[in-house]
This record gives structure tokens, C-alpha cells and sequence, in this order.
């Protein structure tokens, strides 16, 4: 198996003037008028995928033509399933995923950091009914005609964090690509994974420092799990789905992250 080698980049090269390599290769590539602020509203639907849970509503976004597709599971920020997650699952829906925005907190949303904290705690707290959440998810998407059968899974921040908490214990699926979620380095429990991982963190990120990311990417290469790991210095935590709160500094990053998670999810699941 193949090894994906970390990669960061540095503050001071940004620094310097002459923009790096990775930064002009992605100029022209496009990203998602939603992490820009600048998509229109959503316009796919709500959906109830788990049994029993008439509070919990999903979001689909179709995606267009005749299909099969390749399907993705997005799981939202510890804020709960908002439109800006709802806009990115239509960004998916136009490059050929059936997606499915996840809700985990049962149709609450949370409006300011401790009402965030505690929908987060409270959900982390009982990640037995996180798993069968996403096991329906998935349930949902396999039994649509226009789903090829491959789904992958991603989610930012506390999203993040679950989508790699469901790679080591929900039902088998083909690709999880985190964006600054919360980390497991023990190698026995990692040994758990069954495909490629993707990450993308934030070399200012106070949570998830970065030698605890390197920490991550050492145990996947250990042993055997083919990975794309990359830390962007010169930028926060929460950086990626917010890229309008501080464009200079985060579009270039945004838009390296996006160009790498276009080609890992083409791999993995097309």
C-alpha cells in the first residue's frame, strides 16, 4: 500500500512574497461558492432517514443526470445542520454525489458557543446512537437506485471528529475524509480502518496542534492505512467552510484542500 506523505505549509513561505508552488498550481481550479458565501439558497430536500426519529431530518442533494452515483455522508460543525452544510452538499451534488447532510443533534441547531458545547457533549456523550445515525445514513443511500453502492463520509470540527469515530466503529464504507476534527493516535484501535483517509488541518489550529496531527499520519503510515494528510500553517481552525471570514488568508489553503479532496474522493470512490 502506498504512502501519502504529510505535508505542511509553512507560515514563512507564504511570508516571503513569492507564492508557493501548491498555491499557484490551484489557481484555476474551482471551489464551492459555498465556502465562499456566495452560493444561492439550497435547493435539494429534507429527508427523514432514521426510523423512529421524526425530529431528525437529513438534507439531500441529487445529484444531476442519469446516474449511478457515488454517494457522500456529510456530517455538520458542532452548530448543527445549517444551511451553509446544506449549500456545500449541493456543491458535491453538481460534481456527481448524491449527498446526504447528516443530522445529529435531531433537528437543533445551536446559537452560540456554549449552546454549541453542549449539543456537541451531549451528542459525543451517546455515540452509540451517533453510529446507528450514520449506519441509517447510509441504509438510506444504498437503498436509492441512483447510489452506485460506494459512500464515502466527511465532516468538519465536530463532524470531523465523528465521521473518524464511524470509520473505526459503523458499518463498513469506502472513504472518510476529516476536515480539523478530533483525533485517535492509538495504533490498535486504528488498525480498525478498512480504506484510504483524507485530512486537512490547520497549523494554527489551538485543539488539534500540529505534532499531534504528524502524531496521526506516522501511526496511519505505520501501519498500512494509504493516506492524504496535510496541515496548512498560516491558518486557523474552522478555516475550510468559512473561507469568506478571511479570504485573503484562506482561499489559497481552501482552495489546495478542495483540488486534494476532488482527486481522493475520484480514487476512492469512483
Amino acid at each position: 500500500m502506498s504512502r501519502i506523505a504529510l505535508s505542511v505549509f509553512p507560515l514563512t513561505v507564504l511570508a516571503a512574497g513569492v507564492a508557493p508552488q501548491w498555491a499557484v498550481a490551484q489557481t484555476a481550479s474551482a471551489i464551492p461558492d459555498a465556502i465562499l458565501g456566495n452560493a444561492p439558497p439550497p435547493r435539494g430536500q429534507a429527508v427523514s432517514y432514521v426510523t423512529g426519529e421524526p425530529a431528525t431530518k437529513g438534507y439531500l442533494a441529487v445529484a444531476r443526470g442519469t446516474g449511478p452515483f457515488p454517494a457522500l455522508i456529510i456530517i455538520h460543525e458542532w452548530n448543527g445542520l445549517v444551511d451553509r452544510v446544506r449549500q456545500v452538499a449541493d456543491a458535491f451534488a453538481d460534481h456527481g454525489y448524491v449527498t446526504l447532510a447528516a443530522d445529529l443533534y435531531r433537528g437543533r441547531t445551536g446559537s452560540g458557543l456554549e449552546e454549541n458545547r453542549q449539543l456537541a457533549s451531549e451528542t459525543r456523550g451517546n455515540m452509540p446512537v451517533v453510529i446507528a445515525n450514520l449506519n441509517a445514513a447510509q441504509a438510506f443511500l444504498r437503498g436509492r437506485s441512483d447510489v452506485t453502492g460506494k459512500i464515502g463520509v466527511m465532516g468538519w470540527c465536530f463532524g470531523g471528529g465523528v465521521a473518524l469515530s464511524y470509520a473505526l466503529g459503523g458499518e463498513h464504507h469506502d472513504a472518510t475524509a476529516m476536515f480539523y476534527g478530533s483525533l485517535v493516535t492509538d495504533p490498535p484501535q486504528l488498525t480498525r480502518l478498512d480504506h484510504p483517509i483524507y485530512g486537512t488541518f490547520a497549523g494554527q489550529d489551538q485543539g488539534i496542534p500540529p505534532d499531534q496531527v504528524r502524531r496521526f499520519a506516522a501511526v496511519l503510515d505505520s501501519i498500512g492505512i494509504t493516506n492524504d494528510i496535510h496541515i496548512y500553517d498560516p491558518v486557523p481552525h474552522g478555516f475550510w467552510l468559512y473561507v469568506d471570514q478571511d479570504r485573503a488568508a484562506r482561499e489559497a489553503p481552501a482552495r489546495d484542500a478542495w483540488s486534494r479532496l476532488m482527486r481522493y474522493l475520484a480514487r476512492t470512490l469512483r
